[in-house]
């Protein structure tokens, strides 16, 4: 769970470095960039609109590529007034698409560009790993189960003769197996604990680095801890499996266990 957490904060990082830059028809004068700058960022999809004349995109270009001086030679301005726009946070794929059709249909603009594959590639990514951490949790459920299950069956083995006394002398199955699930939920509990500890300490083992991996992006992410309700659910969780594995490995054996 810890894990779907950060990737889905993986995701919505990244997703928030994704920019949409709308150029304007060469007839479209300031006025015009304007006005298309304020509808733009009325919309709920939009985060933030940055806008900027012909004059300025060719003054930034001149800035970030150092070609000022193969600029001055050039007769006429070849840049297009501009408009970045930021979709809103945590918006998805196919919405940012949509934005962006919804972007190149207004009136003034001449093309809009977006580089919407790495963006659905990404999406897919996560969504795989989302999958894949799922499946493993769910290996690790059936793991609880097998271990505790043999760790009880064990306990009930050891104690055959103690059971086979207590059949004799007419005590029920369900007295005979309480001790035994009330191992199995402590078996669960410890394990739900040593669980959290590992997580904490994978946590603090990759925080630096993933921090530093994250700036080589511009990304501000990093990891975050298991919360109250994840913490709560992976002890009551660990509780519950431990319980489920001490009662199939009892009953199994039980029945098993009778009086010479």
């Amino acid at each position: 769970q810890v894990l779907l957490h950060n990737l889905d904060g993986l995701g919505a990082g990244w997703q928030q470095g994704v920019r949409i830059s709308v150029l304007l028809a060469d007839d479209a004068g300031d006025e015009r960039l304007g006005t298309l700058a304020g509808r733009i960022g009325a919309r709920g999809d939009v985060a933030r609109v940055e806008a900027l004349t012909a004059d300025e995109a060719l003054a930034e270009f001149e800035r970030e590529s150092g070609l000022a001086d193969a600029v001055a030679l050039l007769p006429d301005n070849p840049l297009p007034a501009t408009l970045t726009v930021t979709p809103a946070d945590g918006l998805a794929a196919d919405k940012v698409q949509a934005l962006r059709d919804a972007l190149a249909g207004l009136d003034g603009v001449d093309e809009v560009l977006l580089d919407t594959q790495w963006l659905q590639r990404l999406s897919a990514l996560l969504a795989l790993l989302e999958r894949a951490v799922l499946i493993f949790a769910g290996a690790l459920g059936a793991a609880v189960l097998v271990i505790v299950g043999n760790t009880i069956g064990l306990e009930v083995a050891s104690r055959r003769e103690e059971i086979e006394v207590m059949k004799l002398v007419g005590a029920p199955d369900a007295f005979i197996r309480r001790p035994f699930l009330y191992s199995g939920l402590w078996y669960g509990l410890i394990g739900g604990l040593v669980a959290l500890v590992l997580v904490g300490i994978a946590l603090l083992a990759l925080d630096g680095a993933v921090a530093r991996l994250a700036g080589a992006y511009g990304s501000a992410f990093t990891l975050t801890g298991p919360d109250t309700a994840t913490t709560l659910s992976v002890i009551a969780g660990g509780c519950v499996l431990g319980w489920i594995g001490a009662l199939i490995a009892v009953g199994r054996r039980l029945r098993a266990i009778e009086p010479a």
